[in-house]
């Protein structure tokens, strides 16, 4: 794995693995996941997060296996694991709830819903009820618990962005959740270096304010690891 100067700053001693939107492609996160666990036996660290950008569902034909490997044991063991929520996840999440948003089950549907489903082997055509009992209730309560955000030294993880010029405590959770313009062409600092996904591209993106780690894996391209440690980036990819 090549290396070179990254825009932030963790504390000595700490490295973050940070992976874009997976979207269902279960094969591809397992063999992420081995090989980050490669990485560590080669270079072990002291203090190691590895974090999930979010989007872990939909599009994707396997989203119950992620799900299976994510609320299970840590994939690595004795490694802290962070997954964020992504808008795909709100989405699922917005249709259990009791009284579900009325067009819910069709907006999820229409943002790749569907495969989800396939993978879950319930209908397309169930309520929202429906799918919210055919789900397994570990999966839901995992996504849950999944964070909107969370800050290591230097960086802000979130899934899409934020909302340029706007105190990070300030901000509203659907622009995290969606975002894109104006957050992707900011030219500003902002409090913190941005690590996200939400917006495929075919490479990372790598500015003075922000990183882009989805490189859109359930579209062809490859599932990327970002590697934060002390002043320096690197990545792993499936």
């Amino acid at each position: 794995m090549k290396d070179s100067l990254a825009p932030g700053l963790l504390p000595p001693g700490q490295r973050v693995y940070a992976i874009g939107d997976v979207h269902g492609c279960a094969e591809r996160l397992a063999r992420l996941h081995a090989a980050i666990a490669e990485d560590l036996r080669r270079r072990p660290a002291r203090e190691v997060t590895l974090l999930h950008i979010g989007d872990l569902i939909d599009r994707g034909g396997a989203s119950a296996a992620v799900l299976d490997r994510l609320a299970g044991p840590p994939p690595i063991p004795g490694v802290e694991m962070v997954s964020l929520v992504g808008n795909h996840e709100a989405m699922l999440l917005d249709l259990c709830e009791p009284r579900p948003p009325r067009d819910a089950l069709e907006t999820w549907l229409e943002n790749g819903g569907e495969a989800t489903l396939a993978s879950y082997g319930l209908d397309r055509h169930a309520s929202a009820a429906g799918i919210a009992a055919g789900l397994p209730e570990e999966h839901l309560a995992f996504l849950r618990r999944c964070p909107l955000r969370f800050i290591a030294g230097e960086y802000l993880f979130v899934h899409a962005g934020i909302m340029p010029g706007v105190p990070l405590d300030a901000q509203d959770p659907l622009d995290m959740l969606w975002i894109r313009e104006p957050f992707l062409s900011a030219e500003l600092d902002h409090p913190l270096v941005v690590v996200h996904g939400h917006t495929p591209t075919p490479e990372p993106v790598v500015r003075h304010n922000r990183i882009g780690i989805d490189t859109g894996a359930v579209f062809g391209g490859p599932l990327t690891c970002a590697v934060l440690e002390d002043d320096r980036l690197g990545f792993l990819r499936a």
